[in-house]
């Protein structure tokens, strides 16, 4: 087996391998006390041989639930003398102006944690006060004496010079060997003290915690006799090496969630969509994304828990709408009588009330069951039977009875609230973004994707659905697709009429060289490697920017390139829907993107070879609530993998495989592709 992704939701593990050109799958439970117990599983499910695996892949959601559900390390900051308060402080706006019980991000550090030190470089990053290195030495005493397991080193404009928080670094790394310590200048080279602060206490915050996970992993790996390359996913869509993930968790923090748009983008590419929305339901969380030309939308400014009161994180991650609505999500009550879904999930212990694992609380999966949109005998391919009277038992006592309500009115109005939840977040990714729902595509996977997808395209107005091949898996499967990739970035701040040629090359001389230095410490061939380098432009005046891409510091002289402005004005019409193309442009950063593609066999080439079916059974018939509980309409239950290429199906159907389950409904129509997805037109009535 060449090579093995595997990605750890809330509820399963999935893997994906490729071996010889076929593809080869696994799914298992996750282990929520042990997360590296769960891919142990996952690896022997699959009946993976790790001294036949080359490279193996993995995604995990462990960074950000540490952040979410604020488990993450006892850490301290230490800042330039005068600045302790700025990671507390945070920006002066308001985004929820009339929320009466509004709260800022609540810092991830204790004040009585965040320490001072003199020392003082101006913008430029030449120095006015130098580094006092014996309060830094002191400071490792009192660290030890208060417990801190972690500590986050940000001084003031070290993003332009890097020496002073370089040298407290190794005082402290030296005298606390057990202290794991990150410093702002290896997280980040950019402008904007909150953002960077912030980003670097998220470093401090999850890194023993995920580090620790990672020489779990690979003492398992180690022991399996595995003697090839571990690569980790990362936000901004790529891969990194296994050491570097050790010292810079921050930036695994979507680890999981984008592979799988990843996926989606090259699938969009192989079927000729322009325009397409990656939808992701797994069992905790669903997920959106949006893609123009099959790439996915980078976005420097992120906010884990959400914009009004997140922490904020200023590295490049794939543009992602994240709720709590997953086929695990706990349906409940409010006082006034308001059904509500999520955002807490039953998750892989207890589950679902339907698992008889004793959970007693009714979820998405089990109203899908009561609905008869699931088949419980053919869950997970049979080997996990869903338990079709304890999901209605749950719905009734928690939902129904308390409201009045039948078990199957209960049940449909979890499934609604549910699927009007997931169209919010897709309106968020598409109408948000300016784009049109209606010249998109919706390509749908996750165990619980496509059984909610048509509803959601319906409510929007989305026209086709697209189901890939082993949808409960295909997050695993878009690692195989992800490339190495590395993001560096230098502040430059200049209109771009006055940007000097050779000022602008020397930066970009500079980003370079540390690219070809990383490129170097992983020994992978600089002529492997494609450089791509951008330039942070905005109206002058505005606070965001917009990364443009150019090719030459010549393009950015003499009052910049016709091409390059042109290029703003359009992405700023499409991300705001207006452009000013008489107003004056200013330069913020350059970046330099490195990527490597990922060698020997290609998953991509899967996606697109011709499909042959297998694992033929007879159709069937069930009865399945699609509007009216009093009126269950007879479906059509077909098993996907015996379904030869150009198959036509017309709903009501309910189109069953082993990790997931397709729901069409009346007036769909569904072909099988030549590659083997499911391209569904998407009925109106």
């Amino acid at each position: 087996m060449q090579l093995v992704g595997v990605d750890i939701g809330g509820t399963f593990t999935d893997l994906v391998g490729l071996r010889d050109g076929e593809i080869v799958t696994g799914k298992t439970s996750t282990v929520v006390d042990d997360p590296a117990k769960g891919v142990a599983n996952c690896l022997e499910d699959a009946g993976t041989d790790l001294r036949a695996v080359e490279v193996f892949l993995h995604g995990s959601t462990i960074a950000i639930n540490t952040v979410l559900e604020r488990k993450g390390a006892r850490a301290a900051l230490l800042t330039t003398e005068g600045f302790r308060d700025v990671y507390a402080i945070g920006r002066s706006n308001r985004p929820e102006g009339f929320n009466l019980e509004f709260t800022r991000p609540k810092p991830l550090v204790a004040r009585h944690l965040s320490f001072e030190v003199a020392e003082r470089l101006n913008s430029k990053g030449e120095v006015l006060t130098a580094l006092d290195v014996d309060a830094v030495q002191a400071l490792a005493g009192q660290l030890t004496e208060d417990g801190v397991e972690a500590i986050a080193i940000c001084f003031l404009h070290s993003h332009a010079n890097p020496a002073h928080e370089q040298r407290a670094a190794k005082i402290l790394a030296a005298a606390c060997p057990d202290i794991f310590v990150t410093q702002s200048s290896d997280i980040l080279r950019e402008y904007r003290e909150y953002e960077r602060m912030s980003t670097t206490a998220l470093n401090a915050y999850v890194g023993p915690r995920v580090r620790n996970y990672l020489d779990r992993l690979d003492g398992h790996l180690e022991a399996g006799k595995f003697a090839g390359q571990v690569q980790i996913m990362r936000s901004n869509g790529g891969t990194m090496s296994l050491d570097q993930a050790r010292t810079e968790p921050v930036s695994m923090m979507e680890s999981g969630p984008v592979a799988g748009m990843i996926g989606a983008g090259h699938l969009a590419s192989i079927l000729g969509f322009d325009q397409c929305i990656g939808f992701d339901m797994g069992g905790t969380t669903a997920k959106t994304s949006m893609f123009r030309d099959g790439q996915a939308a980078i976005h420097e400014d992120y906010y884990i828990g959400g914009y009004a009161s997140g922490q904020p994180l200023q590295l490049p991650v794939v543009d992602i709408i994240e709720i709590g609505a997953g086929g695990g999500s706990i349906a409940w009550v409010d006082a006034r009588g308001g059904i509500h879904v999520g955002p807490e999930s039953a998750g892989a212990d207890p589950g679902p009330a339907c698992y008889g694992k004793g959970g007693a609380d009714p979820v998405v999966t089990d109203a899908d069951l009561v609905l008869g949109r699931l088949n419980g005998a053919r869950f997970l391919s049979g080997r996990m039977g869903l338990e079709r009277a304890l999901a209605e038992r749950a719905v009734a006592e928690k939902i129904a009875e308390p409201l009045g309500l039948s078990v199957a009115d209960a049940a449909l109005g979890i499934a609604r609230i549910t699927d009007n939840a997931m169209s919010l977040s897709v309106r968020a990714v598409s109408v948000a973004r300016g784009s049109d729902p209606r010249e998109c595509a919706m390509i749908a996977f996750g165990g619980a994707g496509p059984l909610h997808a048509l509803s959601i395209a319906r409510d929007i107005s989305i026209p086709t659905v697209v189901i890939p091949q082993y949808p409960g898996n295909f997050s695993a499967l878009g690692m195989l697709l992800a490339p190495w990739r590395q993001d560096f970035v230098r502040t430059f701040v200049a209109e771009l009429a006055d940007v000097s040629e050779d000022a602008a090359a020397d930066v970009m001389a500079e980003l370079a060289t540390t690219a070809e230095a990383k490129l170097a410490s992983e020994s992978i061939a600089i002529e492997a490697a494609e450089f791509q380098f951008a330039a942070d432009l905005r109206y002058v005046g505005q606070e965001h920017t917009i990364p443009i891409n150019f090719a030459g510091a010549d393009h950015l002289t003499a009052g910049g390139s016709e091409n390059l402005r042109a290029n703003f004005d359009a992405a700023h019409n499409t991300r705001y829907g207006h452009a000013a193309p008489n107003e004056r442009i200013q330069l913020a950063n350059i970046r330099l993107t490195v990527t490597v593609a990922r060698g020997g066999a290609d998953a991509a080439e899967w996606l697109a070879a011709p499909f042959s079916a297998s694992d033929a059974q007879p159709e069937e018939s069930r009865d399945v609530i699609f509007g009216d509980p009093g009126q269950p309409r007879a479906a059509r239950i077909l098993w996907r993998p015996g379904l030869a290429a150009g198959t036509e199906v017309d709903g009501p159907a309910v189109i069953e495989e082993p990790n997931s389950t397709t729901l069409l409904y009346p007036g769909d129509h569904m072909r099988i592709s030549e590659h083997g997805h499911m391209i569904i037109d998407v009925g109106q009535g």
